[in-house]
C-alpha cells in the first residue's frame, strides 16, 4: 500500500513540472523575441586560414659603417723622475766651522753664486805668512843674482878664480828655487782660503741641503745637492722585445702623480736591459720648470708613428663573456650578431682588428638590448665612426 502511494506522488510531480515547462515555451513564443537585449559579448572565431599577425620590432636603431682613419701608433711604459745630473756640494777644507748659510731647499742658483761660508781666519793668517815668505826669498833672489853677475864681471878681470863664479851661480839657483817654493806655498794658502766660500758648481736648483750655521765642515761631507740645470728626465722601463722600437728624437707623454700632462723627447735608450726583469731603460728629457718633481712615478706613453687603423664608435660594440660583438644588419630588419677582434682605443672609439667587412652596417647604440636574430626598425644611419658632427 505505502509503495503504491509513493509511484502516485512520482507521478503527480513529473505532471506538474511538464506544465510548467510547457507554460514557460507558450509565453516566451507569445512574446516573441527582445530587442533591447544587449548583444552577445563573445567575439566570433577567426578561421584557421585568416591572416599571420606582423613580429613587432624589438628595438628602434640607428646604423654606423666602420671607416679608415689615421691612428698614432704608441708605446706604454712606467718609470720614474729623476734628476738629469745632480752635483753633491761639499767642502774640501776639514776642522772650520761654517759661518754662513745662504741658499734653502728649491733656491735657483747660478753658476759661481755663493752658498756657504766657512771660518776664515786661520786660513787668513797662513796666507799672510805665505805672502812674507815670498818676499823675503824674493829678496833673497835679488841678493844671490847680484852677487852671481858681480862674479862673472870679477871672472874676466881675472880677479876672482871660475870656482868662485860657480858658488856664486849655485847660490843664485838656490835662490830661485827657495822662491819658487814660496810663491807655491802662497799659492796653496790662497787656494784653500778660497776653499772657504762653498759656490755653486753650475746653474741649477738647490735639491737638498745638510749645512748649519756653527757645525764643523770635513772634506767630503754633504752639504748641499744640486740639480744641475734644472733638468729632469723620465727613466722609462719597456720590455726588451720593445726597447728596439723607441729611439732618439720620439715624443713621449708622461702623466705625474698630480694628474698633470708633461711632453718630453727621448734621449737615449740604455745598450743593455736588466738581466734579472729583462727591462731596459729609457732616458726621456723633461722641459725646465715643468710641474714633473724628481722622484714621483710616473706613467706615459711614447710616439712611434701612425698606421691606417679600422674604426667603430665604442658603442656599437658589445662586451660578453669576454669577447666583443657587434650586430649587423642582415636584409631590411634583421641583426645578426658577428664576433670580432678589437684592439686600440681612443677617444669613444675603437679599432676593430678582424671579423666585420669594410662595408657591412651595424648597430651603433643600444646593442645590450638585442639577441641575434632580433627584429628592428631602421632610422637614419649614424654619422660615420669619426666623422664630424
Amino acid at each position: 500500500m505505502i509503495k503504491k502511494r509513493k509511484l502516485l506522488v512520482g507521478a503527480v510531480v513529473v505532471a506538474i513540472g511538464v506544465g510548467a515547462m510547457v507554460a514557460t515555451g507558450a509565453l516566451d513564443k507569445d512574446k516573441g523575441p527582445d530587442k533591447s537585449a544587449a548583444p552577445s559579448k563573445v567575439a566570433p572565431k577567426k578561421s584557421a586560414a585568416g591572416p599571420a599577425t606582423a613580429t613587432k620590432p624589438a628595438l628602434t636603431v640607428t646604423l654606423v659603417q666602420p671607416v679608415q682613419e689615421e691612428w698614432p701608433r704608441t708605446l706604454a711604459a712606467n718609470g720614474s723622475i729623476q734628476p738629469w745630473q745632480e752635483a753633491v756640494i761639499g767642502p774640501e777644507i776639514g776642522g772650520l766651522r761654517l759661518t754662513e748659510v745662504r741658499v734653502n731647499v728649491g733656491d735657483v742658483v747660478k753658476r759661481g753664486q755663493l752658498l756657504a761660508s766657512i771660518a776664515a781666519e786661520t786660513l787668513e793668517a797662513e796666507m799672510a805668512q805665505a805672502r812674507a815668505a815670498v818676499d823675503e826669498a824674493q829678496a833673497m833672489n835679488q841678493e844671490a843674482k847680484a852677487n852671481a853677475d858681480r862674479s862673472r864681471q870679477l871672472l874676466a878681470q881675472n880677479f876672482i878664480s871660475a870656482q868662485q863664479v860657480t858658488q856664486a851661480e849655485a847660490s843664485e839657483q838656490a835662490a830661485r828655487a827657495r822662491l819658487a817654493a814660496a810663491q807655491a806655498r802662497s799659492q796653496s794658502a790662497r787656494v784653500r782660503l778660497g776653499q772657504t766660500r762653498i759656490l755653486a758648481p753650475d746653474d741649477g736648483v738647490i735639491s737638498a741641503r745638510a749645512a748649519s750655521v756653527g757645525s764643523l765642515a770635513q772634506p767630503g761631507q754633504e752639504l748641499f745637492r744640486l740639480i744641475r740645470g734644472n733638468r729632469l728626465e723620465w727613466r722609462a722601463e719597456v720590455t726588451s722585445s720593445e726597447l728596439a722600437r723607441v729611439s732618439p728624437g720620439q715624443e713621449a707623454t708622461l702623466v705625474t702623480v698630480a694628474g698633470t700632462q708633461v711632453k718630453g723627447k727621448v734621449r737615449i735608450a740604455a745598450p743593455t736591459v736588466d738581466t734579472q726583469t729583462r727591462m731596459g731603460l729609457v732616458y726621456v728629457d723633461l722641459p725646465v720648470g715643468s710641474p714633473a718633481r724628481a722622484g714621483t712615478f710616473a706613467r706615459g706613453e711614447f710616439n712611434l708613428g701612425g698606421d691606417k687603423a679600422v674604426v667603430l664608435p665604442q658603442s656599437a660594440v658589445l662586451l660578453r663573456d669576454g669577447f666583443s660583438y657587434v650586430f649587423q644588419i642582415e636584409g631590411a630588419d634583421k641583426v645578426r650578431i658577428v664576433k670580432v677582434n678589437v684592439g686600440r682605443r681612443v677617444g669613444d672609439r675603437i679599432e676593430i682588428l678582424s671579423g666585420l667587412e669594410a662595408t657591412a652596417s651595424v648597430v651603433a647604440t643600444g646593442a645590450g638590448f638585442l639577441a641575434d636574430g632580433d627584429t628592428v626598425q631602421v632610422l637614419a644611419s649614424a654619422p660615420a665612426a669619426g666623422s664630424a658632427q
